[in-house]
């Protein structure tokens, strides 16, 4: 039964770690691989943990134990759960991306865009690695053009980041885990973060006082979002978490800084393949 207490002893590390998301560090970088460091330790420690598991089987001893088969049992019943919610949110991507060929192509600033038919002012990219920019009629007739470059610029960084592509990964990380504590709270921390980076990109390259102006007009809009895959400028929308991205475009913090990746993290949430040495 080593496996299985393996299994649990993981889970209560994933879920003590998660208490420990509070919100600390001055700058928009300290925030940013905190926040999302926890938001990844977990998820990562359960997955390497059955795959250990799996590795060792259902047979053999660890620590003069026998390994036992419930663990081996558990474990691939959530990496099973892992895979079919990967499949399922690549078919939902899947399927948003081909929603989209059903709607008239235009250029606009010299982008190309899919353009929706709704009144409410919109945009966003949607997409995996090769994201599309998608509008509304909504925001090409409310907005002037100096703000629709503002709205295109904020686009182009979450071109630049890749962020459809990796905010689908962690959007599956978060569904895996929506158990654990802090799971919702670390995600919209991790929104709020990539939004305020969006915005310092495009504060580099438009007045930033228009970015603000623009973002605060595009909230008053009812909130739009596509199913999966898509990041949005209206993203974060809460009242709070708008006020503090307009406070970052208009003090020097609005140009973020690029992060190191969290491999701290990372590299603590692999020990658990150390265990596999033991097994015999």
């Amino acid at each position: 039964m080593i496996h299985l207490d393996l299994i649990l002893l993981a889970i209560g590390v994933a879920v003590i770690v998660r208490f420990m998301a509070m919100r600390s560090g001055t700058t928009w970088s300290d925030r940013w691989q905190r926040t999302l460091g926890l938001f990844l330790f977990s998820p990562l420690l359960l997955v390497v943990t059955a795959i250990a598991v799996l590795q060792m089987g259902q047979h053999g001893q660890m620590f003069g134990l026998p390994v036992g088969q419930v663990g081996y049992a558990c474990a691939l019943g959530f990496l099973g759960y892992v895979a079919a919610c990967l499949v399922w949110k690549l078919w939902t991507g899947w399927r948003s991306l081909q929603a989209l060929q059903q709607y008239p192509q235009i250029e606009i600033q010299q982008q190309q865009a899919y353009l929706l038919d709704t009144a409410i002012p919109f945009a966003a990219q949607v997409g995996f690695w090769r994201s599309e920019l998608v509008v509304s009629r909504g925001l090409l007739a409310e907005f002037s053009a100096a703000q629709i470059e503002a709205v295109l610029a904020h686009e182009q960084a979450h071109t630049h980041y890749r962020d459809t592509f990796w905010f689908f990964g962690l959007n599956w990380l978060r569904q895996v885990t929506v158990w654990l504590p802090k799971t919702e709270h670390l995600w919209q921390e991790l929104l709020l973060l990539r939004e305020m980076r969006a915005d310092g990109w495009a504060a580099q390259r438009v007045d930033a006082l228009l970015v603000a102006e623009t973002l605060l007009q595009m909230a008053q809009a009812p909130l739009m979002q596509l199913e999966n895959a898509c990041a949005a400028i209206s993203a974060s929308s809460d009242l709070t978490r708008l006020e503090e991205r307009i406070e970052s475009l208009l003090s020097e913090s609005a140009v973020p800084v690029p992060p190191a990746f969290p491999w701290v993290w990372v590299l603590v949430a692999l020990i658990p393949c150390l265990t596999i040495v033991l097994h015999q």
